[in-house]
């Protein structure tokens, strides 16, 4: 029989901004699938990430107390929430930049979850801000759509280029992966792969995960295009993938992984 492997400590971001009930309703979901502990780190912003984060043309003072206040009152209103879920949690404050604060408090967290876009004023880049948290911890991320409500696990695509990012990746989340229905591995072929998908497949049936495989060759399509594509054609609940580094998948961290943060349709799963 099968031993599942581990995945216990979820690290969750509080912020006061628009996308925090995704991350919230997105972190229970997967608390609660993997039997773990949820873990929140509440970043006020300190007084040079609100000058930089918040449009201009408001004095500094005014911005720094609309922030204080607006965190102290999110905290009591999350603080309650909570008492009412059915998950083991703590909580933890933060002063300073978004990234800091998170990558800090990471160094035990299993998965981090997180926004993938909100770039508009008055509200952080959460692209950039999961970006940053991706390539500094040592744990994957979810970077959830801002409107989402739930994280459904069922139905899982795993962008798959063949190299160690993405290796890591799939190793990192086989407890996420076991917990779905359907499994896809999915590779659009360029050459610089290092590892076949088959044999992702094979290590994950050693897991009791039963994952079909599809490969495609075009290079007339952008990776992150194609692998939208695929996702939708295979309705998947999530895209789990590597930081694309190598190859015409990524060209640099700008590539695929960075569009893939601004535009996917349905929540990722991303390891580095």
């Amino acid at each position: 029989m099968t031993k599942e492997a581990m995945m216990k400590n979820v690290l969750l971001l509080i912020h006061d901004d628009e996308g925090q009930e995704a991350r919230l309703q997105a972190a229970l979901d997967l608390t609660r699938a993997l039997d773990g502990h949820l873990s929140c780190i509440d970043v006020t912003l300190s007084s040079a990430m609100v000058g930089e984060y918040y449009s201009l043309g408001v004095a500094p003072a005014t911005l720094i107390r609309d922030e204080c206040e607006g965190e102290g009152r999110n905290k009591i209103m999350l603080e309650a929430r909570l008492e009412h879920e059915d998950v083991p949690w703590d909580w933890a404050d933060a002063t300073g930049d978004l990234v800091d604060g998170v990558c800090d408090a990471a160094m035990l967290a299993d998965i981090i979850v997180l926004n993938r876009k909100l770039g508009q004023n008055p509200y952080p880049d959460m692209g950039d801000v999961a970006g940053r948290i991706l390539m500094r911890a040592r744990a994957p991320v979810v970077a959830m759509p801002e409107d989402y409500r739930r994280l459904a696990l069922k139905r899982a695509l795993v962008a798959w280029d063949g190299q160690a990012s993405a290796a890591a990746t799939l190793r990192a989340c086989v407890p996420i992966l076991q917990r779905a229905e359907a499994v896809e591995i999915f590779m659009v072929r360029d050459g610089a792969e290092k590892a076949e998908p088959t044999l992702a497949a094979e290590y994950l049936s050693r897991h009791g995960v039963h994952a079909s495989v599809r490969v495609l060759s075009d290079g007339l399509h952008a990776a992150d295009q194609l692998i939208e594509a695929e996702a939708a054609a295979f309705v998947a609940d999530y895209i789990l993938m590597g930081a694309y580094t190598h190859g015409r998948l990524m060209e640099t961290f700008g590539g695929v992984t960075k569009r893939m943060l601004r535009n996917a349709r349905v929540p990722l799963i991303l390891g580095h």
